[in-house]
Order: C-alpha cells, then structure tokens, then sequence
C-alpha cells in the first residue's frame, strides 16, 4: 500500500523558512525550471552541491564567499525546488550539459567552480565538456571515482533496479518520516551536524519527487568514463578532503592524484563527508587560499 500522507517540496508554503530565501530566483532554461540563489558582487564563483542536497547545503559558506565575490548557487535537476528533467536524463554528462545551459541563460561566466561529492563530478564534467571557462575547480569530498570493482559491479545493478521499479521512491520518502533514520543516515558520514541542519535534510528526503531524483542520477552515473576522461582536466584542481569522511574514503583524493598529477589536496581535519556544512569558516578559509593561488 501506498503511503497517503507523504509530503512534497512547495516553493510558496516553504520558501519562509528556507536558507537564504531572499537570495532565490526561478529560472527556465531548456525546460527545466531552476531554483538558483545569488549573493555577493565580483568575479562570480559557482556551487555545486552533491547527491541528495540542495542550495541549503550551502547556507554557513555561502555567504562567507560573499563578502569577496559574486556567488551562486542552484538545486540540481531532480533535486529540492528545481523542476524538470534534461532530455538525456540524469547522467553526469547531461546534468553537467543542464548546468552549462543555465549559465549561459544568466549570463555567467564563473571563474571558480566549486562541487561537493557528486557536484565535484558536475564541475569537472562541465570544464571537460567545454561548458566553463573557470580557472580552477574545487573538489569537496567529492566522489570522483567508483567504489571499487566489486561495489561498482554490485551496487550500479542494485540503484538502477531500485530507481525502476514501481513506487519505490514514494516508499523511500515515506521511510524518511523517521526523523531518526535521517539523523543516522547523516551521522554515517562522519560529520557532526546541529539539530537545525538535519530538519533540512528530513524536509528534503520526505519529498518523492526529490528522491526520485536521487535515485536517477545514482543510477545513471558513469564514473568509469569520467576517470578515463579526468586526466585530460587543463585547469587546476584542488582535492578538499575531510579526515573524518565515510562517505567518500580519503584516500580517494589519492587515487585521483594519481590520473591526475598535479591534483592538490588539502586535509580538513576532524571534518567528515558535509565539512562545509560542520565548519564553513574552515572551508572558506581554504578555498580563499586557493583562489588566490589561482588569481580568482
């Protein structure tokens, strides 16, 4: 039986109490319809955020970033307020297209990029894809490489099933009711989040069409062809790597690294896999260091 009280993203019933409302804008680009945040003035600096987030995930280090350049921000396709679905679906390669589009549609012209986990994979597609002309990317947490040959063997298989069959999304959601569950789903990645933040995430994962979203874009990655692709990169990339991460292993940045020589890596100490969410001050902090390296 289908759960008949499940709970779904509004715009105008949650906008009020939604981080950096004030910033929010809608914008339609190829038939999507692109929840996006804009703060700050100067050259402009844009955010990715990962798997199963939202621009609220950005609410401590935004701002912070602000006070140098101009900044933006947007929920992915598939994810919290954006709406609609690129015509290739939601592979790293047509999210990353998606992404381009929308820049040209506002006119952007970032000079720094920036991905968490998954958003990493977006921001390096789209300079491979020749979509940014940014001086560098940034990579937090991010998840650029497969889990290993048995995880990719096993789990690609199991996500794409899942995300086929019937209702399963509606069931996922109506799982996250469990305000519990979502609280240990957070403390698996080795960050330590306020009560605050993890409401965020409940509202999101309550919502079936957000999960949905997640479940597709997991489904349709391929991070094989992305790594093959990795060493061709002509811009620098800076590794922001949580020591506390269990998301994504540390020693990933490594294995990126290595495809990548002149791949930088910087350790966030005692930061797990949403380290810009536990400690935005220290994450600003680099990636200022960075961009000055990089004439941002």
């Amino acid at each position: 039986m289908v759960p008949c009280d499940s709970y779904e993203l509004d715009w105008e019933r949650d906008r009020a109490s939604w981080p950096l409302h004030e910033a929010s804008q809608f914008v339609r680009s190829q038939g999507l319809l692109w929840h996006v945040q804009r703060l700050g003035r100067g050259p402009l600096i844009v955010l990715i955020h990962g798997t199963g987030a939202s621009t609220h995930s950005w609410r401590g280090l935004l701002p912070l970033l602000a006070q140098r350049w101009s900044v933006l921000a947007f929920d992915l396709p598939g994810h919290g307020f954006t709406r609609g679905t690129p015509p290739a679906g939601l592979s790293d390669t047509s999210m990353s297209a998606a992404v381009g589009a929308l820049l040209r549609a506002l006119d952007a012209e970032p000079r720094l990029l920036i991905g968490h986990s998954a958003g990493a994979v977006v921001a390096l597609r789209l300079v491979l894809q020749g979509g940014c002309r940014a001086r560098g990317v940034i990579s937090l947490n991010g998840a650029l490489r497969p889990f290993g040959r048995i995880g990719h063997a096993v789990f690609s298989p199991l996500i794409k099933g899942i995300a086929q069959l019937p209702l399963s999304a509606q069931l996922l959601s109506w799982r996250a009711r469990n305000r519990g569950a979502v609280e240990s789903l957070m403390a698996s990645t080795g960050s330590r989040l306020r009560a605050e933040d993890i409401d965020l995430y409940w509202r999101l994962l309550r919502s079936p069409r957000h999960v949905q979203g997640v479940l597709q874009m997991m489904a349709q990655w391929d991070l094989d062809a992305f790594a093959r692709a990795l060493p061709t990169l002509a811009v620098p990339l800076a590794q922001l790597v949580g020591s506390a991460d269990r998301t994504v292993p540390p020693l990933q940045a490594e294995r990126v690294q290595a495809l990548l020589p002149r791949a930088q890596i910087v350790t966030l100490p005692g930061l797990g896999h949403l380290a810009h969410e536990e400690d935005p001050a220290a994450v600003a902090r680099e990636i200022v260091a960075c961009a000055g390296a990089w004439d941002v």
